[in-house]
This record gives C-alpha cells, structure tokens and sequence, in this order.
C-alpha cells in the first residue's frame, strides 16, 4: 500500500504532506470551456437577494440549496441552459457581505470565487432585494461589475412582496438609479423568482445586453457621429488653446472600447468626455453595457 504518514488530527501534524500526497492523483481541473456562442451570466448580489431562486426557477427544478440564512451558497455554480435555441451558462455566485461582517475563511474563499465569477462572465445580473432598496453593498458589487466593464442588468427581486399602485414602478427605478447612477446604462427589470414573474423575459434581456457588449462600429460611422457632436457642442479651450478632435476608432469590444486621436490630452474633460459617450449612446445604443475611452495625442499631420 506503499509508505505510511504520520499524523495528529487533533494538532494538525504531517497533515500538509498528506495532503500534497493526495493532489498528486487529482486530474488535472481546467477551467471548463465552453463553445463562443454561450453567453455566460454571473448572478450576483449581496446574501439572501434570491439569486439561488432565480436559478432555480429558471430550471424548474432545485438545482441549488435556497435557504432564508443568508450565506447559504457557498461556491460558484455553474448551469448550462437553453432558450429558443440560443446557450446559457447561469453562474450562481456566493452573497457579497461587508469585509467587516466575513468572519470565516470558507466565505472570503466565496467571494474570491465570486469576483472570478464575475470576471469570466459576459453578463451579470446584479439582483437587488426589492424589500431593501440599493444598499452600500450593493453598490459595491455593482462597482465590481462595472470597474471589470460587464455588461449589466439590475436586477430588482421579491416585487412580489412590495404593495403597488401605478407609480410605484417609476419612483423605484428612479430610486434604483440614483442608488447605482454610475451604471445609468443598465436596464431593470422587476421580477419575482418565487412566483416567477417576468423571470422568462430575462432571456431575451440578456441575449439583447450580451449583443451591445460587443457591438463592433466602423470607423466612418464613428466619425461622423463625432463630427457631429463636436458641431454641437465646442470643445472646451484653456489659455487660449482649444481640444480638436483628429478622429476616433473603436480599438476592442467587451466592453466597447475607443480611442480618441487629440491635439492635447489635458484638454478632454470629464464632462466633454462624458457628453461624447452621450452622443455614441444616442446614435447607437449600448444599452446594458460600459463603454470605455482612451485619449491619445497626436500631431494634425
């Protein structure tokens, strides 16, 4: 049976040469990979939104634990799905406490899986307790997603549970966006995954923000709706010299990603920067995900 190992479960010698031992007879654990077309959706929130019941509701069958004590999903868990013949991998993620409340260290190995959860997802669905309203902590994790350039939809659960009249929708959205308003690109939707209300219509959400992710537009169009800004608004000026704008080309997708030949880097302002972001929106689209900018210098020749 080969050579014995000494160890004191009690004191926890010789534990970590038995352990190097049995690793040594693990397959080798890949990452699993799956086909391009899949669209990966990372389910994220802070504990007990109900992001275990909506992967469940989804499936119709309890693929994951759902428990009223917060903290019960515990790993990353990932499930393929299909609808109307596009493919889905839902990753249901551990809740996202405050570091100040992550007592064991079984949880901070959750919410590292977590955050490499989000980062090799295209789409998260940030699920927000309806019951609650946006939290700190939920702008935290909608932070993450945005900061990693995800394309995003807001997720707002337990709608079931909320008394409503005709305005109520308006004034929670409004709510909502001022909570998360650096993600006022985000869609919500209101859903209950308990009873399954409007669960169905995230499909057709997700495939849309997943498309907007990595739209590609050409050059041409690119310029000309810059042309156009630019004819609108002038760029800001400072001692004298004013921001020209040579031309812009879109460099990545996934986020969408732009470079902005100018004259003088120190010249693009936030805001200017910002209204130029506006105007690709406005003429494109990207609704669901960020949109990046970088600003190179160069000379008119």
């Amino acid at each position: 049976m080969g050579e014995p190992f000494a160890i004191s479960s009690i004191h926890g010698l010789g534990i970590g040469d038995l352990l190097d031992e049995v690793i040594k007879h693990f397959p080798e654990a890949d990452e699993e990979e799956y086909e391009e077309d899949v669209i990966k959706v990372a389910v994220i929130g802070k504990p007990n939104a109900g992001k275990s019941s909506l992967i469940n509701k989804i499936l119709g069958e309890e693929r994951v634990i759902v428990s009223d004590i917060p903290g019960t999903t515990r790993d990353a868990i990932d499930t393929y799905v299909e609808r109307d013949g596009n493919k889905y991998v839902f990753i249901d993620t551990a809740g996202m406490r405050k570091k100040g409340k992550v007592y064991e260290s079984i949880e901070r190995y959750s919410v590292i899986r977590s955050l490499a959860a989000i980062e090799r997802s295209d789409v998260c669905l940030m699920m927000i307790d309806a019951t609650e309203g946006v939290t700190e902590q939920d702008t935290k994790i909608a932070g993450y997603a945005h900061e990693q350039g995800k394309a995003t939809i807001i997720v707002v659960n337990k709608w079931d549970a909320i008394e409503k009249d005709d305005k109520t929708m308006n004034i929670y959205r409004k709510n909502v966006m001022e909570g998360l308003s650096f993600m006022n690109y985000a869609p919500i939707a209101f859903i209950s995954a308990k009873t399954g209300q409007r669960v169905e219509k995230l499909f057709e959400l997700i495939k849309f923000v997943a498309n907007q992710h990595a739209m590609r537009i050409s050059t041409g169009m690119l310029n000309d709706v810059i042309g156009e800004a630019v004819a609108k608004a002038e760029p800001p000026s400072d001692k004298g010299k004013r921001l020209k704008i040579y031309y812009v080309t879109q460099a990545a997708v996934k986020p969408p990603t732009f470079v902005l030949f100018v004259n003088d880097k120190e010249l693009m302002h936030f805001s200017y920067e910002r209204y130029i972001e506006n105007q690709i929106r406005g003429a494109f689209g990207l609704e669901g995900t960020p949109v990046r900018f970088i600003i190179r210098e160069r000379t008119k020749e």
